[in-house]
C-alpha cells in the first residue's frame, strides 16, 4: 500500500530505547496487563493538544488511565441516533465495561479548538462555519457557552473563560448519558473537571458548590 510507509527513524529509536529500559525493567507487569486485561481507575478526557501530557501530570503508570482525546476535550450530548460517536462510545465503554471510578475532563490554556469557537462566534472564521468543516461542527458543542463569556473584553480572558466553560458543558453532557447518571447516583462514579495552565504548571479544579475553578 502506498500510504503505509516506514516509521520515521526517530520513532524507531525511541521505541527501541523504551523496549530496552522501561519494558525490560517491568516485563512482568506488562505480561500481567496482557493476560488479565486493563483495569483503569479513571477515564481521562483530554484535548488532542500535544502539550497536554496527562500521564506525566498525574504520574500515571501504564494501565492506570483509560484516556480519550479529542479537539478541545469536549463531551457531546447523549444522542443515540445510530451514527458514529467516538467520544460517546469511549464513555460508554469506560463506564459500563471497565467500571471506572472517576471520569476526569481536563481542559487547558491556549486551546486552539476553543479559539476556533470564539472566532466562529465572533465572525472571524467563515471556513469553520462550512458544513464540511469537521472542526467547526465539533466546536458547535461549545457554542452555547459563548453567551456567558461574550461580554469579557480581553481576548485572552475570554478564551480562558470559554476553555473552563467547555469543561462544565462536558460535565453537564456526561450526566445526560443514562448509564453515567445511574453510576453517579449509585455512588460508584464521580465526575471531575480540571483546567491545566500549561506555562505555569498549575491545575484548577471545578468546584460545583461555588461554580468556580479553584487552584490546587
Amino acid at each position: 500500500m502506498e500510504f503505509a510507509r516506514p516509521l520515521p527513524s526517530y520513532l524507531v529509536k525511541r521505541f527501541h530505547g523504551w523496549q530496552a529500559t522501561d519494558y525490560a525493567g517491568n516485563r512482568s507487569w506488562y505480561k500481567r496487563l496482557s493476560d488479565e486485561g486493563q483495569r483503569p481507575r479513571a477515564m481521562i478526557i483530554s484535548c488532542c493538544d500535544s502539550r497536554v501530557h496527562v500521564t506525566s501530570i498525574f504520574g500515571a503508570d501504564t494501565g492506570e488511565f483509560f484516556i480519550h482525546r479529542n479537539i478541545a476535550n469536549l463531551v457531546p450530548p447523549f444522542e443515540p441516533d445510530g451514527d458514529h460517536h467516538g467520544t460517546s462510545a469511549a464513555v460508554e465503554f469506560a463506564v459500563t465495561s471497565l467500571k471506572v471510578a472517576h471520569v476526569v475532563v481536563i481542559g487547558h490554556s491556549g486551546c486552539g479548538g476553543v479559539q476556533g469557537c470564539l472566532d466562529m462566534c465572533e465572525g472571524r472564521a467563515p471556513e469553520l462555519e462550512e458544513k464540511t468543516s469537521f472542526v467547526g461542527r465539533w466546536m458547535d458543542i461549545l457554542r452555547p457557552g459563548y453567551e456567558a463569556v461574550a461580554d469579557l473584553g480581553d481576548i485572552a480572558v475570554k478564551r480562558r473563560a470559554l476553555e473552563q466553560r467547555g469543561i462544565v458543558i462536558s460535565l453537564e453532557n456526561l450526566l445526560g448519558f443514562p448509564f453515567v447518571r445511574e453510576a453517579v447516583d449509585d455512588g460508584v462514579l464521580t465526575l471531575h473537571g480540571v483546567w491545566h495552565e500549561i506555562g505555569e504548571g498549575r491545575l484548577h479544579v471545578y468546584d460545583a458548590a461555588s461554580k468556580a475553578f479553584q487552584e490546587i
